[in-house]
């Protein structure tokens, strides 16, 4: 497996970034952990993401999972004609719910494991990945899923890492930093394996490397 995972944003690795997953791509941005924003500033925000990544030479365009709700047939060609899928962050539960929803989760899944695509993004797109999303209600609001979507959050992860990820810790200036701190503490009087990351760290995953290393923000 290929994978580039940032606390936030792209991280202070970029370089790694794209010597993962070469520019200029293609990549499919996947910006369905905010969905439940008003439309108006999910366009925005959606805007900044794809540009952050055209920075870095990526020839990239968003893949909007809900587009996909009522005929998930297109997906697999989509999703295997990309070089890199990027997972931004927002709500953890509401992008787990499209990834369910549509098959995505399914076809991202064995397009890793047959390294047939890199995986990069932060937040709760890293998130997604772990074992399970339990202790993550604390901090993302599950009834941003139900306002949105109407269906109650599920709270198994991807399972493509063998531990619970938890982003922005050490990181002040992001405003989760104490609520994700809690979190961590909790996993570590429970005994449960989990991945700190702080704001500008990455945690990446390249072939013959499959446990992953630590990149330290700069």
């Amino acid at each position: 497996m290929r994978l580039y995972l940032s606390s936030f944003r792209l991280g202070d690795h970029t370089d790694r970034l794209t010597a993962l997953a070469p520019p200029p791509g293609p990549a499919l941005v996947i910006n369905n952990a905010i969905d439940f924003v008003d439309p108006q500033t999910r366009a925005t925000r959606a805007r900044e993401e794809l540009q952050r990544l055209r920075s870095l030479g990526y020839d990239c365009e968003e893949l909007d999972l809900a587009e996909h709700l009522d005929d998930p047939s297109g997906l697999p060609e989509l999703l295997a004609g990309a070089a890199l899928l990027w997972l931004r962050g927002g709500n953890v539960f509401v992008l787990r719910h499209l990834l369910a929803a549509t098959g995505a989760d399914r076809l991202i899944i064995d397009l890793l494991r047959r390294d047939a695509v890199a995986y990069g993004g932060y937040s709760a797109g890293v998130c997604v990945l772990g074992p399970h999303l339990r202790r993550l209600d604390s901090c993302d609001d599950p009834d941003q899923l139900r306002d949105t979507y109407g269906v109650e959050p599920r709270f198994d992860g991807l399972g493509l890492l063998d531990r619970v990820v938890v982003p922005h810790l050490d990181s002040p200036d992001h405003f989760e930093c104490a609520a994700l701190a809690r979190i961590a503490a909790e996993h570590e009087a429970a005994g449960e394996a989990h991945l700190d990351l702080r704001d500008g760290d990455v945690w990446l995953v390249e072939p013959g490397n499959g446990h992953g290393e630590l990149l330290p923000r700069r």
